[in-house]
C-alpha cells in the first residue's frame, strides 16, 4: 500500500483545509485505492516518512474533511463524499515506524448516516463534549451525539454551506451559504436568529467566530472579486462594521483563522505564500504584518493554543501543505530576551476538559470550559484550571506582532527512516528551564555588561507594548533546508490592555551625597532670599497705591493745588517703576 502525502484530488476540501492539527498529531487527506483515506501523523515523528505508513480507512469516497475532538486529543472525525460521518480513535502508542511490510489500517469505532449527499465539514462544539456538526450538499447541517450516535437537530439552509463556526459557549453557530447569507443560529431552537446578506461576490466566503467576542470575522469576494475582509457585531449584523475592507485582487480562498490569546485574527489564501495577520482592537482591524514565502500553501492548520512551546515565546503555530509533497511548520514568536514566564502574551487558555456533557447541552445548559494556566505548563507542572473570572477581558488587544519560523519537512520519500527530539510538552518542558538558564547565564566581563546594557532595553510604556518587526526565519537543520529572509514591513504599534514586562536596570554605586545635599541648601536659600524680595516689594506698592488714591480724593477737593497734582503725577512714576522692576 503506498499513497502521496497529500492527495491532489479532483474533489478538493471544501473549505481548502487538507490538514488539521492537535498537540499530539496532524491529520491528513491521503490518496490511495480501495475508497477515501486519510493519515494521522505524530508530531514527534519528523523527517521522512516510511512509504507504507498504517492508514484510517473506511469511506468509500474520497475523504473532505476531518476533525480533532476539543477534549480528546485521541478522537477525530471524517466526512466523506460518501454522504457519511465517521469517528475514530487513535491507537494508543501510535506510530508511522513501523516492522511491517504492510501495515495495519484503522479502522472506524462510529459510523453516522443520514445525509444523502456529499459531507463537506465536520465541526466539534468548542464547549459541549462530543456534540459533532456535519454540513452537507442536501444543504442541511446535522448535530450528532457522539456517545449515542443520534442526530435530534438539523439546521435546513437554501443552498450548500460553506463554512461553519461556534461560538465560545457552544450556543450558536455562524455560517455562509452559496446563497450569499450570512445566517446566525440558535443551533437547539433549529431557527437562525440573524440573517443578512454577505459577501456579494460568486466565490466561497469563509466566517470565524471571535472567540469570546460577540463578533464574527469574514472573508469573501466583492462583485468586482476583490477579495474582502469584515468584521460583523452578532447583536445588529445589517452590514459589517467600518464597511468592508479590500485586502487584494488575488483569486483564491481566504482562510480565517482567530487566536483569543493574542486577539489576532491570521489570514492565510488558498494559492498564496503569505500568512497576514491582524490586531483586533478598538473594534476594528489593525493590519500587524506578514508572514512571506514563495510556496504556496494547499491547506493549512493551526495549533490548539495549549500545544505551543512557551519556553520560546511562541504565541501560534500553524501546518501548511506545500506541492503535495511536504508539511512546513509555521512558528509565531513575540522575540524577547526574557528568562521568566511571559504572562502578557500567556493569558489563561482552554484546556482539555468540556465545559459541559452532551447531555446537559441538548437539554439547553451551556458553559464556557475551564481555562488553564500556562505558567504551570511552563513549569513542567500538570496543567492548573484557573477560575472563569479570571479570563483575559475580550476588549484587550495582542501585546506585539510575531515574528515568524518557519521549518520545511520533506514527506515523504522511501528512505531510512530520521527521527528528531520531540517539541516541548507539558510533562518535559521542565527539563529545558535549566537549558535556559544556562542560555543566560552571566558568563561575560564587566565592560561587556555595560555595552549590553546600552545596546538592550527591556523598559516599555506603562500603556503600550511596543511592536516588533515581524521576520522569517529558516533554522538550518540536517534535512531542512536553511534560507534567511529580509525582515517584514515593521507595524504600527498596537495598543494594548496588557501590563508590559519591565526588568529594573543594574544598580550603580553613585558615590557620596554630600555635594547634592550642599547644592540643595544653595537653591533653598536663594529662593527663600527672592520670596522676601517680592514680599517688600507688594507691600511698597500697597503703599504707594493707597497714598495716590488719599491724593486723589483731596484734589477733588481742590482742584487749583498744583503741588498735590506734582505730588500724585511723582507718585504714579513711582508706582510704575515699581510695577515694572
Amino acid at each position: 500500500m503506498s499513497g502521496r502525502f497529500v492527495r491532489a484530488s479532483k474533489y478538493p476540501s471544501p473549505d481548502g483545509v487538507d490538514l488539521q492539527a492537535n498537540p499530539l498529531y496532524i491529520s491528513v487527506n491521503w490518496e490511495s485505492s480501495g475508497g477515501g483515506a486519510f493519515a494521522v501523523i505524530p508530531l514527534e515523528e519528523r523527517g521522512r516518512i516510511p512509504e507504507h505508513v498504517p492508514l484510517f480507512r473506511g469511506h468509500t469516497a474520497p475523504v473532505l474533511d476531518t476533525d480533532w475532538s476539543p477534549f480528546n486529543d485521541s478522537l477525530i472525525a471524517s466526512g466523506s463524499d460518501d454522504g457519511k460521518v465517521f469517528i475514530w480513535t487513535v491507537p494508543e502508542g501510535f506510530s508511522l515506524q513501523t516492522e511491517e511490510e504492510e501495515p495495519e489500517d484503522i479502522s472506524p469505532v462510529k459510523k453516522f448516516t443520514g445525509h444523502s449527499r456529499k459531507v463537506g465539514h465536520v465541526l466539534f462544539n468548542p464547549a459541549a463534549e462530543n456534540i459533532l456538526a456535519s454540513s452537507s450538499g442536501d444543504f442541511t447541517i446535522k448535530l450528532w451525539d457522539v456517545e449515542t450516535g443520534a442526530s435530534p437537530l438539523v439546521l435546513r439552509h437554501t443552498d450548500i454551506v460553506q463554512s461553519l463556526s461556534w461560538s465560545a459557549n457552544g450556543a450558536l453557530l455562524v455560517t455562509t451559504c452559496r446563497d450569499k447569507k450570512l445566517r446566525v443560529w440558535d443551533v437547539r431552537q433549529q431557527t437562525p436568529v440573524q440573517e443578512v446578506n454577505g459577501h456579494q461576490g460568486a466565490k466561497n466566503s469563509r466566517v470565524v467566530w471571535m472567540g469570546e467576542h460577540d463578533r464574527l470575522a469574514t472573508t469573501g469576494f466583492s462583485k468586482m472579486s476583490d477579495r474582502q475582509l469584515g468584521l460583523w457585531d452578532i447583536r445588529a449584523p445589517i452590514e459589517p462594521l467600518g464597511g468592508f475592507q479590500v485586502l487584494d485582487s488575488i483569486s483564491g480562498v481566504c482562510m480565517p483563522f482567530w487566536d483569543e490569546g493574542t486577539q489576532c485574527l491570521y489570514l492565510a489564501g488558498k494559492g498564496d505564500g503569505n500568512i497576514r495577520y491582524f490586531e483586533y482592537t478598538n473594534d476594528k482591524f489593525e493590519f500587524l504584518s506578514e508572514y512571506k514565502s514563495a510556496d504556496p500553501q494547499r491547506g493549512l492548520a493551526f495549533l490548539p493554543k495549549r500545544g505551543i512551546n512557551v519556553h520560546e515565546n511562541e504565541v501560534m503555530r500553524a501546518f501548511k501543505t506545500i506541492n503535495d509533497s511536504y508539511i512546513e511548520p509555521i512558528s509565531f514568536i513575540v522575540p524577547r530576551r526574557a528568562e521568566v514566564f511571559q504572562t502578557d502574551i500567556y493569558p489563561p487558555t482552554t484546556g482539555s476538559k468540556a465545559g459541559v456533557s452532551s447531555a446537559e447541552w441538548l437539554s439547553g445548559k451551556e458553559a464556557l470550559p475551564p481555562k488553564i494556566d500556562l505558567e504551570s505548563v511552563y513549569a513542567g507542572e500538570e496543567a492548573i484550571e484557573v477560575p472563569l473570572s479570571t479570563k483575559t477581558p475580550a476588549s484587550q488587544p495582542a501585546p506585539s506582532a510575531p515574528s515568524v519560523i518557519a521549518k520545511k519537512e520533506p514527506l515523504p520519500v522511501v528512505s531510512e527512516p530520521v527521527h528528531r527530539s520531540t517539541p516541548p510538552n507539558v510533562k518535559d518542558q521542565a527539563s529545558s528551564i535549566a537549558s535556559i538558564a544556562d542560555k543566560y547565564a552571566d558568563k561575560s566581563d564587566p565592560t561587556r555588561d555595560q555595552d549590553d546594557e546600552k545596546d538592550y532595553s527591556f523598559d516599555q510604556p506603562a500603556n503600550k507594548t511596543e511592536n516588533v518587526i515581524p521576520k522569517t526565519v529558516h533554522k538550518n537543520e540536517p534535512i531542512l533546508p536553511a534560507v534567511i529572509l529580509p525582515p517584514a514591513k515593521t507595524a504600527s504599534p498596537p495598543q494594548s490592555g496588557y501590563s508590559p514586562i519591565k526588568e529594573s536596570p543594574p544598580y550603580t554605586n553613585r558615590g557620596p551625597s554630600e555635594p547634592i545635599e550642599s547644592s540643595l541648601k544653595e537653591i533653598k536659600s536663594l529662593l527663600e532670599a527672592q520670596s522676601r524680595t517680592m514680599t517688600d516689594q507688594t507691600d511698597q506698592i500697597s503703599r504707594l497705591t493707597a497714598e495716590v488714591d488719599t491724593l486723589k480724593t483731596r484734589v477733588s477737593e481742590s482742584a487749583s493745588n498744583r503741588e498735590k497734582d506734582e505730588r500724585i503725577r511723582q507718585l504714579e512714576l513711582e508706582l510704575e517703576q515699581s510695577r515694572s522692576s
